[in-house]
């Protein structure tokens, strides 16, 4: 037996002959170390089954104890000595003390007034029916686990009941994000219900800590202590919601949008609160994590909760964190689980958690007329388990309610109820993706259709963040036409899926809030000028917004995108291309933001799947508000080009310009490159793809429709001088006279075709390596940096099933082709 007192923190090394694993220090970060790269494993090995961490890190503690590697003595008394159990938790405690005040930070109830009523319902059913199922429970395990009737026989039942009703709300959230369904109807009634179940189980913890007492001794407490350490709990919340909440709401106001810096004194002084509020409850006698979460609801949502939430979580969640919920896998021996019985009870505890959580909320949500298979999937999502039920089992352990074989096969009912989450909900839940309507897949389309149609053009536009609003703006309200069909505009944000909570909580207050980012950006000019723009869309009547949220992983967002395109029969997408170019400061010179090559990722795939057309924005300062008059006489505000080659593509440009030519404020120049009698005998061709049937290359058909929509276009908009129209005869190359255009700034955008299907003119590009090979030849050395290109650039491809697969760009010298070659390591396009 080690006497705590003698062990040292840091030992002297090696060299003088101390081992490290004998000094405190050394072996915690020995430990640490180990917990975090197994768990991390872990969670990369389930990450295809959409698990969440904390099975990961569940998994891993047990592995590392003594149900797996410990049963190696050695090992065990070496890496994780009894000695050093109190230093593990007890800097594991520190992570879940500021992880609980992350949760009652990001638990937003006045988010849940929506689905309030039903969500409340819900959750009462789904705690009610699950905690009476553990009083049943609990009465079994008294009288068939040795040792379980030494606790005090009402601790027992409540610690009981409330193991098997809670749901846990971050590990709920998180799988909601994964299956895609957090923004959806069942995701918002799941989150809403979680929410208030999360609170109900807090207060029913904190009735079972009360109750609990010193466990095996609870039976000579007197009732009366059990009340007072309650009435003291409900004399706690009251003083930080009625003094202390008021206190954190003038704190939250120093840290207004128009002062970007948070002091850092209120930072140290809200987080030395985190501390101060756990203290006091450890001394009334309910857990400190109680107190910790209370303060983080008796903090107000907003700007300051978002910096506290990003200064912490890093470090709680990724190192801290992970460390509580391996000691809890290291207290867990499976080996005490022996025989029949044992295992039967482990069935028995599973399937009654499962039957009581599912059936109450089956039930409720059916009589709230959700249909039967969602009403089904709520159920299975609501018997998530996770941190709150660790902490409950790890409470009743210390408090010597629940012994090694009860608190084990409790445990495993989490791991395992957690774990079945996800694929029965992908098993059961499959949300319609099919519509009914037809979808107008390309703007060409718009043309040709009935009247109906033609009074709505739909435009779905995503953007990254603030920085992409200002040419978003001045892109739709150029393409909005006083004359032509009204405009619904439907914004998408997008946001990356991490393991980070905050990404969550941005879309449930986006969700709340309307606008997914414009609340949370700093007020100011730029800000003025969105909001003041938006506002006199809503006024114009002819331009309808309808903002929305995708939160995914990068590699998976394009669905989400080619989703609600196809949902909300989008006419076109609108995509940021992944560079932008902006002026920093009194600095004239533009200076390129790169949003990362993963953002580029997500355009090539939106590119390649997508419903309808798509048109990527290359920004280089296109934020001209000027346009947003209304006059009819107003003077020219944006100048922009169309550079037509030939080709769907190319037509699909010119369409989209010919609306643009319809706005008073905004000039259109068409400038066509044609090809040089005799130019294909100078041995420039095209080399067909492979994996093309001649009859879809067919160039004589594509001349006729290039000639027919020129035609069109100088009819209705050159003839009147609405639009202005220049015919250039290239002999060889036109890449000189392309950036000519580009270099000049006589235009504040140029919008080109991608040239899927190009004419025998591009093929002079064959000699040079793409650098974005999915903006298509001509759009490639637009935007390339340097070339000195000034204006911004609208890469147009049209929606059309025969052209999917790219016609490559090729020359052809002395018999020999050359293919224009994308950047095939970072393209995934053909």
């Amino acid at each position: 037996m080690v006497n705590i007192t003698t062990i040292r923190t840091a030992s002297n090394g090696l060299w003088q002959g101390d081992n490290p694993l004998n000094f405190a220090f050394p072996l915690l970060i020995v430990q640490t170390t180990l917990i975090i790269v197994v768990s991390r494993f872990l969670a990369f090995l389930l990450k295809p089954l959409h698990q969440p961490k904390v099975i990961a890190e569940i998994v891993g503690g047990i592995l590392l104890g003594p149900s797996a590697f410990g049963r190696n003595k050695d090992y065990l008394h070496k890496i994780f000595p009894s000695w050093s159990t109190p230093i593990l938790e007890s800097v594991a405690s520190i992570g879940l003390l500021f992880y609980l005040f992350l949760v009652g930070l990001e638990l937003d109830l006045s988010s849940t007034r929506r689905s309030g009523r039903r969500g409340f319902s819900i959750a009462l059913a789904g705690i009610t029916l699950p905690f009476l199922c553990g009083i049943g429970v609990a009465l079994v395990f008294r009288k068939t686990i040795d040792g379980a009737d030494k606790a005090g026989f009402t601790q027992f039942l409540v610690f009981m009941g409330v193991a098997l009703s809670i749901t846990a709300f971050p590990v709920l959230a998180r799988i909601l994000a994964e299956l895609k369904l957090l923004t959806t109807q069942i995701g918002e009634t799941a989150m809403a219900a979680a929410a208030f179940n999360d609170v109900g189980a807090w207060i029913l913890l904190a009735v079972a800590v009360a109750l609990a007492g010193d466990g095996a001794g609870g039976h000579n407490k007197s009732p009366l202590i059990s009340i007072w350490v309650l009435l003291s709990g409900v004399a706690f919340v009251a003083f930080m919601m009625v003094v202390i909440r008021p206190a954190m709401k003038w704190v939250a106001s120093r840290c207004t949008p128009e002062q970007d810096v948070v002091d850092e004194a209120y930072i140290c002084l809200t987080l030395t609160g985190v501390m101060v509020a756990g203290f006091m409850t450890d001394i009334i006698g309910i857990h400190s994590i109680f107190g910790a979460f209370v303060f983080g609801l008796a903090i107000p949502k907003g700007q300051f909760a978002d910096r506290l939430i990003s200064r912490i979580e890093d470090l709680v969640s990724g190192l801290l964190l992970p460390l509580y919920f391996a000691s809890s896998g290291l207290k867990t021996d499976v080996a005490k689980i022996r025989g029949g019985r044992a295992w039967g009870l482990l069935a028995l505890v599973i399937t009654t958690a499962c039957a009581g959580k599912i059936l109450g909320t089956f039930v409720v949500a059916m009589m709230f007329m959700i249909p039967a298979r969602e009403s089904l999937t709520l159920g299975v999502l609501m018997n998530t388990k996770g941190l709150v039920e660790l902490i409950v089992l790890n409470i009743g352990k210390e408090e010597k309610v629940l012994n090694d074989e009860s608190f084990a096969i409790l445990v495993l009912m989490a791991l395992f109820t957690t774990f079945i989450t996800c694929p029965v909900v992908m098993a059961i839940y499959k949300p319609a993706r099919g519509i009914s309507i037809r979808t107008h897949r390309k703007l060409c389309d718009l043309s040709t259709a009935d009247q109906a149609a033609k009074d709505e053009l739909r435009i779905l536009a995503c953007v990254h963040g603030p920085n992409n609003a200002p040419s978003l703006i001045s892109l739709i309200d150029s393409i909005r036409s006083t004359k032509k069909s009204q405009l619904k505009l439907f914004l998408m944000h997008l946001v990356e899926l991490t393991e980070r909570s905050s990404s969550i909580v941005m879309v449930q207050r986006a969700r709340k809030n309307g606008f997914p980012f414009f609340n949370r950006t700093p007020r100011g000019e730029w800000y003025d000028r969105v909001a003041g723009a938006f506002q006199a869309y809503s006024q114009l009547g002819r331009v309808t917004v309808r903002p929305t949220t995708a939160i995914s992983a990068l590699a998976t967002m394009y669905e989400d995108i080619c989703h609600v395109a196809e949902e909300k029969r989008a006419a076109m997408i609108v995509l940021p291309f992944h560079k932008q170019w902006r002026c920093d400061g009194d600095d004239h010179e533009k200076k390129e933001i790169n949003v990362g090559n993963d953002w580029r990722g997500v355009n090539q795939r939106v590119l390649q799947n997508a419903p309808c057309s798509v048109a990527v924005l290359v920004d280089r300062g296109f934020d001209n508000f000027k346009a947003q008059s209304l006059e009819p006489d107003k003077v020219v505000a944006l100048r922009i080009c169309i550079v037509f080659l030939g080709g769907p593509d190319d037509r699909e440009a010119l369409e989209l310009g010919g609306r643009m030519a319809d706005h008073p404020a905004v000039k259109v120049k068409v400038v066509r490159f044609a090809e040089k009698e005799g130019l294909e005998s100078n041995g420039l061709m095209l080399k067909p793809s492979p994996t093309k049937s001649t009859e879809n290359m067919d160039r004589e058909k594509e001349k006729e429709l290039d000639e027919a929509a020129v035609a069109e276009f100088r009819s209705k908009l050159v003839e009147d001088g609405t639009a202005e129209y220049t015919e250039l005869v290239v002999a060889r190359n036109i890449v000189e006279g392309v950036l000519a255009i580009g270099r000049s700034g006589d235009q504040d955008l140029i919008i080109v075709g991608k040239g899927r299907f190009p004419s025998s003119m591009v093929a002079e590009l064959a000699d040079r390596q793409a650098e974005h090979a999915e903006l298509g030849p001509v759009g490639d050395i637009l935007a390339f940096s340097g070339h000195g290109v000034v204006s911004s650039i609208l890469v147009i491809q049209q929606h059309n099933v025969a052209h999917a697969v790219e016609a490559p760009v090729s020359k052809m010298v002395r018999g020999e082709y050359e293919k224009f070659a994308p950047d095939e390591s970072s393209s995934v396009l053909a």
